[in-house]
């Protein structure tokens, strides 16, 4: 199932607008920020469709019957570009367990490229709800790379994928690999250029966040 946020009307549109923009890009702080709201948009959307158990909560004049999440889900994020995403998830999630990939493309002279996943840190998803995310998801290579070496760490029972910016063929990619997960993207963009970059999408991620690309 794919989600798609910003088809629907809401402040989400404003946050695409602002990360979009190049005249608001500028401001690093900004672009964290609308990153890190769309991360806690998607939480909040998640935590409707995940089981729930009664519990008792002792209040000062008596006993409320309330409900409570049956099991606090593992949020993973692919670094660097995904901290600011990942953060407005564990602003709501704030008692999730946390798991990082370390992954970059390498380029080549003829525009191809490579994956570079160097390392993956999880803690135990058997039969647990994982929330991985993603600010980009282009041809979805990336991603498909982390999550199956995700499911070394056993395989969950559900899995969210959290974007900011989607094109049809990484959607379509993760799909046809892994059609019962669940994908939350906050835009949806139609065309890769031949290097695999979203148009019109916003850019580089990681950079906008964080500054020029790193040295390999």
């Amino acid at each position: 199932m794919v989600h798609h946020l910003a088809k629907t009307n809401s402040l989400v549109n404003t946050w695409v607008n602002e990360l979009r923009n190049v005249d608001v890009q500028n401001d690093r702080m900004r672009f964290k920020r609308n990153m890190e709201r769309l991360g806690e948009v998607a939480a909040y959307e998640i935590s409707k469709t995940l089981s729930y158990k009664d519990i008792d909560v002792t209040t000062p004049l008596g006993i409320y019957k309330g409900k409570a999440l049956e099991q606090e889900p593992v949020v993973v994020t692919i670094l660097r570009a995904g901290i600011p995403l990942y953060q407005g998830i564990v602003n709501y999630f704030d008692k999730a367990d946390s798991g990082f990939v370390a992954a970059y493309r390498k380029h080549k002279p003829d525009d191809s490229f490579e994956i570079n996943q160097e390392y993956v840190v999880c803690p135990h998803l058997e039969g647990r709800t994982l929330i991985i995310a993603d600010p980009m998801l282009a041809t979805g290579a990336s991603l498909i790379m982390a999550l199956e070496e995700l499911f070394d760490y056993g395989r969950p029972k559900e899995v969210h994928v959290v974007v900011a910016i989607a094109c049809t063929e990484g959607i379509d990619a993760v799909r046809n690999k892994f059609p019962d997960f669940t994908i939350w993207a906050a835009d949806i963009d139609e065309e890769l250029t031949s290097k695999g970059y979203i148009v019109p999408g916003l850019g580089d991620a990681g950079d906008l966040s964080f500054g020029s690309k790193m040295q390999f």
